[in-house]
């Protein structure tokens, strides 16, 4: 069986290419809620379920999701639906999120703290973090007290780890070897 990030590539890059930079924001929020609802296992059993159709299912969720729903959003989730794809929805709104970041020249950032950070530490980490990674960072600040301090950056694939642990786990590696 393919990866779900495979399976989902199409889906996103098929929204991409109807959308435009003006409702990015919107298909991202409400694609985002779509896989929530998506992530369901109530939901997911009676998709699943031989007594419920397709068009049961899609109108339960769009039932769910509100009247709001972008017609863009609701032709991704009949074609997802039709084709027994429903759980890579969370994927496919993974995908679409980095599609539309590129297109931004963002990306999107998860700081680990060891402490909490009030605002203007943290608007200065991103504006530092920013130059450092060469793009737009929309930052998400969590708080891991296992860092011990310093900071722990995962933008896309790339780590900046400048945490304690690390320091102390590079000292052990070079002692022992």
């Amino acid at each position: 069986m393919a990866e779900p990030s495979t399976v989902a590539r199409p889906y996103a890059a098929a929204l991409f290419e109807v959308s435009t930079p003006a409702d990015d924001a919107q298909l991202v929020a409400q694609l985002d809620a779509l896989a929530a609802l998506a992530a369901d296992p109530q939901l997911r059993q009676f998709a699943a379920s031989p007594k419920a159709n397709d068009g049961q299912v899609i109108d339960l969720i769009t039932g769910l999701a509100g009247a709001d729903l972008s017609p863009k959003l609701r032709n991704l989730l009949a074609a997802v639906v039709e084709n027994g794809r429903l759980v890579i929805l969370p994927e496919i709104a993974e995908q679409f999120r980095l599609l539309v970041n590129q297109r931004a020249g963002a990306a999107e950032a998860v700081i680990a703290s060891a402490f909490p950070l009030d605002a203007a530490e943290s608007a200065h980490l991103v504006q530092v973090l920013e130059k450092r990674f060469g793009r737009k960072l929309k930052a998400q600040v969590q708080v891991d007290p296992s860092l011990i301090g310093g900071v722990c950056v995962t933008v896309g694939d790339e780590v900046l780890d400048t945490s304690v642990r690390a320091r102390l786990e590079r000292m052990r590696v070079a002692l022992t070897y």
